[in-house]
């Protein structure tokens, strides 16, 4: 793999984590507005898996990766278990719902990264994503744990009465989810050789898993729908979140991806924040601190002596 390959992967995540950043903003304006946090996801959900149906379905080459795709389950190159990886971004909008009014988004959002940056070096190491296996490293764990320290200290002026910490697994499950699915999601890239229709099938599951979730706690529509346009954009930026992982798993492996993508939404943070005249010294840190962990991830290194 050649450096600007591995550069430009690093970017593709950090793109897609920045997405990241601004949709949770708008998904919480979203849920605000609409006083129901699962029908946000849903409706975000929704709004990307429509656009993105349109695309795929009207072009020849999205259909094709659709054939593609099809044939290598047909064939079973693919299981249909590594097709579902959209469920963990439904698992992660519904425990958001369940669990950020108790526990605060502090503690919230440490719990999804410690998940997810143990879940990528777990998937890394067993090989369950595209390219080489990557085993554990002294370099590759002192990166993932700096990368840990950088959100700790990212949030830690928002930290509050944790409440029911027990509320946290909730996200530490979301977040080992999101390493699968950032692992399976390149071998659905590989099987349809479409990024898009990829996409597609990752917005499909989570669209149907929050629609199922939605039906079980329903309590009535709500009174009216916002009329402000911006907050129906959840769902475009969560394709440039996704897609930023699918294209550049393959590049750097999917404990770098979490990596960059950490970055990418602390350096979104630090942009809105900005905007909104609330900068913290702390944000900013852990974004200085987030890169010395991709750095530090990056550096070559033996295997670690068992």
């Amino acid at each position: 793999m050649t450096r600007s390959a591995q550069v430009t992967g690093g970017l593709l995540a950090a793109a897609g984590g920045v997405a990241i950043a601004v949709q949770a903003r708008v998904n919480g304006s979203l849920a605000q507005s609409l006083g129901n946090g699962l029908l946000a996801a849903l409706v975000s959900f929704a709004g990307g898996w429509f656009v993105l149906l349109a695309v795929v379905l009207t072009r020849q080459s999205g259909r094709d990766g659709l054939s593609r795709l099809r044939d290598a389950l047909r064939r079973r190159r693919i299981r249909w278990w590594e097709c579902i990886g959209g469920i963990s971004g439904a698992v992660l909008v519904g425990s958001q719902g369940l669990a950020v009014a108790t526990i605060g988004v502090a503690v919230f959002t440490v719990a999804v990264v410690i998940g997810q940056v143990v879940s990528s070096m777990v998937m890394d190491n067993l090989g369950v994503g595209p390219g080489e296996s990557k085993p554990f490293t002294k370099t590759r764990v002192a990166g993932a744990a700096v990368g840990v320290i950088a959100v700790t200290v990212a949030v830690s002026h928002q930290f509050t009465s944790p409440g029911t910490l027990w509320l946290a697994v909730l996200p530490l499950i979301a977040g080992l989810l999101m390493g699968w699915q950032q692992a399976v999601n390149g071998l659905v890239r590989e099987a349809a050789a479409h990024s898009m229709a990829t996409i597609l099938v990752n917005f499909s599951v989570g669209t149907v898993a929050l629609s199922l979730v939605n039906a079980v706690t329903w309590n009535g529509v709500p009174g009216a729908f916002p009329s402000a346009w911006w907050l129906y954009l959840g769902g475009l930026l969560g394709i440039v979140g996704v897609g930023g992982a699918i294209m550049s798993v393959r590049f750097i492996g999917v404990l770098m991806v979490g990596l960059c993508a950490v970055c990418g939404q602390l350096i979104g943070a630090v942009l809105l924040d900005a905007v909104s005249g609330h900068l913290a010294l702390p944000t900013v840190i852990g974004v200085v601190l987030t890169l010395v962990s991709v750095g530090v991830a990056a550096l070559p290194n033996g295997k670690m002596r068992t």
